[in-house]
């Protein structure tokens, strides 16, 4: 185990600990949030080595929160987990400045991977999109 500190920021209770449970012994700190207030919080106080935050937190929501966490912390890694597929989706996300977009319906293998790669400094989007990099 590593000193590292994990942020999961997702509005579903279940969904959350599922991520923690796949995640277990990769992080010192694994910190749960379920709104955008207590994710900027918790990003202020933990200084998290990696956010994994759902596309469709509440409040801003979709690519927004991305953009303001960039805005906010430009150094942060984001992997973004969501249900959607659309290849708009992965354009905004990555435009707006994370480092990963993951499936849900995939998360089981490819999240770990995702935190792998992210964490290297690499870019990470669930296979099942067809993504390429430099695309």
């Amino acid at each position: 185990m590593s000193d590292r500190c994990l942020l999961l920021a997702d509005a579903h209770a279940n969904m959350m600990e599922a991520v923690r449970g796949l995640l277990e012994g990769r992080f010192a700190t694994t910190v749960m949030v379920a709104d955008e207030t207590s994710l900027f919080e918790a990003v202020v106080r933990m200084e998290p080595d990696l956010v994994v935050v759902d596309l469709s937190l509440p409040v801003s929501g979709g690519v927004n929160v991305v953009r303001s966490l960039f805005s906010r912390y430009p150094g942060l890694r984001v992997i973004v987990l969501s249900v959607h597929d659309e290849q708009t989706a992965l354009s905004q996300v990555l435009g707006a400045g994370a480092a990963g977009f993951v499936l849900k319906r995939t998360a089981v293998v490819d999240l770990p991977a995702a935190v792998d790669a992210v964490l290297r400094g690499e870019t990470y989007v669930s296979a099942a999109l067809g993504w390429q990099p430099g695309e």
